[in-house]
């Protein structure tokens, strides 16, 4: 990223710097004025189709955390201000701007869809919002395109890919086949899965895919037995993953599946028996046993009336993050360097386990082996321990 000069301000120091200057005037203070002021905190997610439910676990695991801190965040209320972003990419750009502008957020949390995240990260990049990313995965947001005002709080898509052919290669896998959608995902979780099991001795033979949102799986499975692989590793979610999966199981292919965490994640119930067996790698999983998660699946199910997910644990982590920001700087959103500063330097303490943050600003955790087993994705070992994204092309 190419750093400010000195007598650069962003739009958002411009705007808080006018503020303060009316306020100067009056007494008490404009700094006592903005800190009895709620801090604005957006939250541009799915509310309606089929993110919804992603988006309404990260609300519930956000409001948990503003409920465990008796509605404050280093002394300031928290107002929450929600925007359903309708997972549609091209209306990222105004509807970020609609929070930044009209709204007037201090901090935007958002989103699940990663083509609406790349229209976010404009608006926040160029407007200097604080930015923290509970789901979209797109790798760019922490590589070439990282801002300083940006932390992802979820997962890249190239980590649970990489710790599945890392896993596999450990193993013995030495030839395994790719498939997966043919989309800025389905890419980005290919090479992790490539970098895996070839640092551990294995290489990809072969990568299939179709064009997105296609579902005609057959002609891909059909090539499966004649590559000579040893296993095959897989991205999709959503309702591609429960066709694909039960397609898989249906065509009697003796090679075993496995694939990044989504393959399964929270589409087990619709998979069936077919998913009996198939391992993934995600930084979550049923039966982490720490006292953390169990306390916060409790206090989940009690507030949303379901099992928490990783969608909720994500949503739960980005609110942590930003009271322990917050907390440092005593609810002072101007003074970024100590908030940043605070928040780069984060230990948080999560239901997933030991969570800190790269150089890039990504998250940094376990990713762990899991196998489907009787309706669960039980965790079974660590696949990679405190994995990072490589952050490529970063300059924060």
């Amino acid at each position: 990223m190419t750093h400010m000069t000195k007598g650069t301000l962003s739009r958002r120091k411009l705007i808080k710097g006018a503020a303060a200057l009316t306020a100067a005037t009056a007494v008490p203070t404009g700094w006592a004025i903005a800190q009895a002021k709620p801090l604005k905190v957006g939250l541009m997610l799915p509310y309606s189709g089929t993110f919804a439910q992603l988006g309404e676990n990260i609300t519930h695991a956000i409001e948990m955390v503003i409920a465990e801190r008796n509605g404050k965040f280093g002394g300031r209320e928290i107002q929450i201000i929600k925007l359903d972003d309708e997972s549609k990419p091209e209306l990222g750009p105004q509807n970020a701007d609609r929070m930044v502008k009209r709204d007037n957020v201090d901090v935007l949390i958002g989103t699940v869809h990663s083509g609406v995240q790349l229209g976010i990260h404009k608006v926040v990049k160029e407007s200097g919002t604080l930015c923290i990313v509970p789901n979209a995965g797109a790798v760019g947001v922490t590589r070439e395109l990282c801002a300083k005002n940006v932390f992802r709080m979820s997962f890249s898509n190239w980590q649970p890919a990489y710790g599945m052919g890392l896993a596999l290669g450990k193993r013995g896998v030495k030839k395994a086949a790719w498939i997966t959608w043919d989309y800025a995902a389905g890419a980005e979780s290919g090479a992790g899965f490539k970098e895996g099991l070839e640092k551990a001795g294995g290489q990809v033979v072969a990568t299939l895919t179709l064009k997105f949102p296609e579902t005609n799986f057959q002609p891909l499975l059909a090539q499966i037995p004649g590559l000579g692989v040893e296993a095959v590793g897989a991205f999709f979610a959503g309702g591609g993953a429960v066709q694909f999966v039960k397609e898989y199981a249906a065509a009697g292919i003796k090679v075993p599946l496995c694939g990044s965490g989504f393959l399964t994640e929270g589409v087990l119930g619709p998979q069936g028996a077919a998913a009996e067996g198939v391992e993934t790698a995600l930084h979550y999983g049923d039966g982490i046993d720490n006292l953390k998660n169990t306390a916060f699946r409790a206090a989940f199910k009690a507030k949303a009336g379901r099992e928490a997910d990783v969608y909720a644990v994500q949503g739960y982590d980005s609110a942590q993050l930003l009271v322990i920001g917050l907390e440092a700087v005593k609810g002072n959103m101007e003074d970024e360097a100590g908030l940043y500063k605070a928040m780069r330097a984060a230990k948080i303490d999560s239901p997933r386990g030991p969570v800190s943050l790269s150089p890039s600003q990504d998250v940094v955790h376990n990713i762990y082996l899991r196998k489907a087993t009787g309706g669960l994705n039980k965790v079974t070992g660590i696949a990679a321990e405190a994995l990072a994204d490589p952050g490529t092309g970063c300059k924060v």
